[in-house]
């Protein structure tokens, strides 16, 4: 294997030099941040502005947003302590068919504790209506959890709208966003969207995995999650991840001042698409995808484990849907409905804004040659 073609990037990015450097140094200057002499200190200010960077990015305050280790806690954490938070309003939630796992496990797990659950289910092409939402809505609605940026079409779904709709109402429900595929992925602020919670992620944008940051909006009240040492305000105990909060930041930095990636990523996704419709007449477009580095296509009559597995093979990386499924159906081309031959044949393709047209048509052609041989094999 010569090189590495990689179009995975919804799975997880490659970190960027400066968070890598950023890490580094921060391990170098190992003082635990809640202790109180002066090298300590200087960690604690490091984390402090640190936290200011993502704030910033994210358009809130540094006192709403709060370190965590990966988007899934922070989905969890928004989730089971929102419900509880409204527990008074009743024990209905409200979210979509097509969330991640790790909202979509959340919520059954409520289920099994008592919770009613409403699944907005998508039409052919992955959208959820503003109205479908507010028909939804119950006078014992405690919660409605909807994502920014689905992960396997990059369909963006109408946060911002719902939001307003929730609130008009009822004002008490809690709003969460799993806004892991949007981050520094849409042009703006993510605090623009309205929402109460909104989960991040690090390794989404070129940092470090293992960390991540849940938005708080101001006056919501969530308990703890992890209980302990009172790091976080007292709401997420546990010594603070120095380095990969170090990385974290200089990994937004480093989105933040390239002002043309989104319009790069969308490109070469653009070119992408062009170009595998031109190689292949049987493979049709799922969908194009809002976000500039997601879509979805599919190749009706092959299996899209084995295209996934021969590319790979090949030193091409691509998936049939979200890492998270781990080789399971994906429950999210499954709620559009598509024919069985689409959703076998389903595959995700995600983009960086360093992607290349070389390596588009290192992907164009090897899904070429592998269709073609899968073909000749089945024949």
């Amino acid at each position: 294997m010569d090189r590495l073609i990689y179009f995975d990037y919804a799975a997880t990015t490659p970190v960027k030099r400066s968070a890598i450097q950023a890490m580094v140094d921060a391990l170098g200057q190992f003082g635990n941040p809640s202790s109180r002499y002066a090298y300590a200190r200087q960690a604690a200010q490091r984390v402090k502005e640190d936290r200011e960077t993502v704030a910033k990015a994210f358009g809130c305050a540094p006192a709403e947003l709060f370190f965590t280790s990966c988007g899934t806690e922070g989905d969890n954490w928004a989730i089971r302590r929102g419900v509880e938070l409204n527990h008074r309003k009743g024990r209905h939630i409200v979210t979509t068919a097509i969330e991640h796992a790790a909202v979509l496990e959340t919520c059954k797990d409520l289920e099994r504790q008592g919770y009613e659950v409403t699944y907005l289910k998508p039409d052919r092409a992955g959208r959820i209506a503003v109205e479908q939402l507010a028909a939804a809505l119950r006078p014992d609605t405690a919660l409605v959890s909807m994502m920014l940026v689905n992960n396997e079409t990059g369909v963006a779904l109408p946060v911002a709208e719902c939001v307003r709709a929730v609130k008009a109402y009822d004002a008490s429900i809690l709003f969460h966003c799993d806004a892991v595929q949007g981050f520094l992925k849409t042009p703006d602020p993510l605090v623009k969207l309205g929402a109460d919670l909104a989960a991040i992620s690090g390794h989404k944008v070129g940092g470090p995995k293992g960390i991540g940051a849940l938005y708080i909006k101001k006056g919501v009240r969530l308990r703890p999650l992890l209980t302990g040492g009172g790091q976080e305000e007292g709401l997420r105990s546990g010594t603070e991840a120095t380095a990969q909060i170090a990385g974290f930041a200089a990994a937004v930095r480093a989105n933040v001042v390239d002002s043309g990636r989104l319009e790069r990523a969308a490109a070469i996704k653009e070119y992408t698409l062009e170009k595998l419709k031109a190689a292949l007449p049987k493979l049709e477009v799922i969908s194009a995808g809002d976000a500039p580095h997601i879509c979805a296509v599919t190749l009706p009559g092959y299996k899209s484990e084995v295209i996934v597995r021969v590319l790979g093979d090949r030193g091409v990386c691509i998936s049939s849907g979200s890492a998270c499924h781990k080789g399971r159906p994906s429950h999210v081309f499954a709620a559009m409905n598509l024919p069985k031959p689409w959703l076998d044949g389903a595959l995700r393709l995600s983009f960086s804004p360093d992607s290349t047209r070389e390596e588009a048509d290192t992907l164009v052609s090897a899904l070429h040659d592998a269709a073609g041989s899968l073909f000749t094999t089945l024949s």
